[in-house]
């Protein structure tokens, strides 16, 4: 890996296209290096993974809206809806589908300097491959760029502390694992980079106070964008430039500031693209710095239970990380994670409620743990509202660290009973993380799907897409990825505009 300094430049400064961020993505876009073995399993993991948690949300009430607006795009060249027949615009195609992904909060991560769902980046990257006929091959190498991409970019430049949503940076992933899959030129990829940022950085309100379905939406929007910023740029047109260091650019006005330097790591030319390896799933339906906590609480469970139970707990103290602390726990300042009448959406961002339900159950569902019966059950609501959260350096620089032994995103808590009893337990990941108890394997991913898709998809249909998914290297006809579902039971939906 070799690390490229990113910074602001006057217009009068002397700033070759070639040092642009957004030429050095285009070149790794471009580079031939073959997929690994490993890579390639990994991503058939996560390809299985998306599926579940599409299967789990596609009866939702904002997946329902996004695949029926695809449903009036349609393309007799295009890419497949999640749970239905029929070809669609590529950009819609990957709108619903990248909703039905991203619903429910339940797919892969990576955490760094900022934050991230790299599986946002398949849904667009698969319905431009099935519209484009392209083989399981390049979308392998499509896919393995895009993971590249927004790792190294979440590594090297933070946008919350600016308040910019993460989308800012799934944008230009998905532009460059486009390039790829297309094997489009670099002056094509650094043109599509440049206007997928441009139209996809946007504020974090999506995640703060009262949680709207957009945060659902707004991974699928950028998805969308690139999309259609490719195509442009394929029909000869250009971007802001340079998009990030320009002197009214991204960096200048939108981050840091004229005066910073970020640090992002990019593989040498030849230099196989393995980010995907560094990223992780969820076992649990919920904002991923609560995974660890879950399976803290639920390892906690019995010596509470021994100790009288959680009705007979006076405080609980979560010692955590900046992070934890400032976006999901009580250093947030929103009433609305104490809140028993809140979206779903905001309670899988209140660390608080979570591990009350989760030290309570014994257990997380991605339905049954938010409902309004469960979230407003008195007993539940008195032992939310004794739960706080505190930063801890130590979590705090586990959190940034770059040793992956040292990487941690979990907590310490202290419950005291109202005898004055103290029980401590801390747990550094998840047990599903690969340095967890029980790390994910294929066969996770495969029960992740059969358990998520149980409801919704029929069993020979189940086979038909694994059997299709675990061949993608050899797979020619990628509408085999697609899966058909009951939607008998959809959600409602108000009549809209198109």
């Amino acid at each position: 890996m070799r690390i490229h300094d990113v910074r602001s430049y006057l217009s009068a400064e002397n700033f070759p296209k070639s040092e642009h961020l957004a030429w050095k993505f285009a070149e790794l876009a471009t580079d031939p290096v073959e997929v690994t073995p490993e890579v390639s399993e990994m991503i058939i993991n996560r390809i299985i993974d998306n599926a579940a948690v599409s299967a789990a949300s596609v009866l939702r009430r904002p997946v329902s809206v996004a695949r029926q607006q695809a449903q009036a795009h349609p393309r007799d060249k295009g890419g497949q809806v999640f749970g239905i027949k029929g070809s669609y615009s590529a950009e819609w195609a990957a709108f619903a589908n990248g909703t039905a992904v991203r619903e429910l909060d339940f797919h892969d991560t990576f955490l760094a300097a900022d934050y991230s769902h790299p599986g946002d980046n398949i849904p667009p990257l698969v319905a431009v491959a099935q519209a484009q006929k392209s083989s399981g091959r390049d979308l392998l190498r499509g896919i393995a760029t895009a993971y590249e991409v927004q790792v190294d970019l979440v590594k090297g430049i933070c946008l919350h502390e600016h308040k910019i949503d993460h989308v800012a940076h799934l944008g230009p992933s998905v532009a460059a694992g486009l390039g790829t899959l297309l094997r489009v030129d670099e002056e094509t990829i650094y043109q599509a980079i440049g206007q997928a940022l441009h139209t996809t950085t946007a504020t974090r309100q999506s995640r703060k106070g009262e949680i709207s379905s957009w945060k659902a939406f707004a991974p699928a929007f950028a998805g969308k964008m690139a999309i259609e910023a490719m195509d442009r740029a394929m029909r000869g047109e250009g971007s802001p430039a340079p998009i990030w260091e320009g002197e009214d650019g991204v960096i200048a006005w939108l981050l840091s500031g004229k005066d910073h330097v970020y640090h992002v790591p990019l593989p040498e030319r030849g230099e196989p693209k393995l980010a995907i390896l560094e990223t992780y799933t969820k076992q649990h339906s919920a904002e991923y710095q609560s995974q660890a906590p879950i399976d803290l609480a639920r390892r906690m469970k019995p010596a509470v239970d021994a100790a009288g139970g959680t009705e007979h707990i006076a405080e609980i103290v979560l010692h955590t990380s900046h992070h934890t602390h400032f976006v999901i726990g009580t250093g947030a300042n929103d009433p609305q994670k104490m809140d028993p009448q809140a979206s779903r959406e905001t309670l899988d961002h209140s660390i608080m409620y979570i591990f009350a339900v989760a030290l309570q159950d014994g257990m997380w569902h991605h339905e049954y743990s938010y409902t309004r019966k469960r979230s407003t059950r008195p007993e539940t609501v008195a032992l939310w509202q004794k739960v706080r959260t505190v930063e801890d350096p130590e979590w705090t620089r586990r959190y940034h660290a770059q040793d992956p032994a040292e990487k941690a995103f979990g907590a310490k808590a202290v419950i005291t009973m109202v005898d004055g009893t103290v029980i401590e337990d801390e747990l550094a990941v998840a047990d599903a993380h690969p340095l967890g108890s029980q790390p994910f394997e294929r066969e996770n991913y495969i029960g992740k799907f059969r358990t998520l898709a149980k409801n919704t998809v029929a069993e020979a249909e189940q086979e038909r897409f694994l059997n299709a998914v675990q061949s993608l290297p050899e797979l020619d006809d990628l509408s085999e990825l697609n899966i058909e579902v009951d939607l008998s039971k959809q959600a409602e939906t108000k009549v809209g505009l198109l």
